[in-house]
């Protein structure tokens, strides 16, 4: 094994004599001339090791509270865990062999839950070897887990103090849905499983509103968002044609006509991007009619 370096001698020496004589502990029991500094760390999964996206973030959150102590505050930190949320499950599904949402009722839900909150805190000794090693301050011996009862019922307490200062409403909200699981994800969930993939798009034909009978061609790879279209975007430094294909009149860039009506036009005018910029069109159903606008955007190539 390769002889330690002096530096890592030093880190250690420094790291231990923390240790021992409570250094830490002694931070928080000085004098605190401008009262507490409030300090909320989002905590982390225990259902791994730390990583970089752990360790980075985590000096930040170090720095800052020491920065604080020394200016006379009183930065108390106090370590927590994330048990909620698909990690812990899709480890305990795996684990298991259950495949799906059927699986695990067949398994049985109190069953499952158990073996999630046993295993939920598996890496616990292996964080508390790795965070102090970089040097963090931080409570990790009073932790505190949301899947505590008193965690919870926080939560409900901080709820009902906002419902009773009328800032809770009731509305509405789309939500990305894992059918396998059969349970909403959030929008870190989602970009877990990211992948660039070739999918399906559409043409859509924009009346203009000053001439009905030319339409704008514009393509996209959300037509779930047509309903409450209200901008088309078009490239000012680009030019675009006005072609008439099977009796009809369409507006669209000149180096995409090959591409898109393949034969059988006729190309009647080149246009300026420029001058197509502040015009109004239709929108494409008749129950939401309204007047869009076009407006400019280097990104349409």
């Amino acid at each position: 094994m390769a002889e330690k370096s002096d530096r890592a001698k030093r880190e250690e020496e420094i790291l231990q004599f923390w240790k021992e004589n409570k250094i830490f502990e002694k931070s928080l029991e000085k004098d605190a001339p401008k009262g507490e500094f409030v300090f909320y760390d989002g905590p982390p999964f225990a259902t791994g090791m730390p990583h970089y996206g752990h360790i980075l973030p985590g000096t930040i959150k170090d720095v800052i509270p020491r920065y604080k102590t020394m200016q006379g505050y009183r930065v108390p930190r106090r370590w927590g865990w994330d048990c909620h949320g698909l990690p812990i499950e899709n480890l305990i599904e795996q684990e298991l062999g259950l495949k799906s949402k059927k699986d695990i009722e067949k398994f049985g839900v109190s069953e499952f839950n158990k073996r999630a909150k046993d295993s939920v805190l598996r890496y616990e000794k292996e964080w508390k070897e790795i965070i102090p090693r970089t040097g963090r301050w931080v409570d990790m011996d009073n932790a505190y887990k949301t899947m505590d009862t008193s965690y919870t019922e926080s939560v409900w307490w901080s709820f009902n103090v906002l419902y009773k200062k009328g800032l809770v409403y009731e509305g509405f909200k789309s939500m990305h849905l894992c059918p396998r699981c059969e349970t909403t994800l959030s929008n870190f969930e989602v970009n877990l499983n990211y992948k660039d993939i070739t999918d399906i798009s559409v043409y859509v034909k924009f009346k203009l509103s000053d001439d009905p009978k030319t339409s704008l061609l514009i393509w996209t790879t959300t037509p779930w968002t047509l309903p409450g279209n209200v901008a088309v975007a078009v490239n000012g430094d680009a030019t675009y044609v006005k072609v008439e294909k099977d009796s009809e009149f369409y507006i669209l860039l000149k180096n995409q006509v090959e591409k898109v009506l393949k034969d059988g036009y006729k190309t009647l005018e080149e246009i300026k991007g420029l001058d197509l910029l502040g015009k109004s069109y239709l929108t494409p159903f008749d129950y939401y009619q309204k007047e869009g606008k076009i407006f400019g955007a280097e990104f349409v190539r």
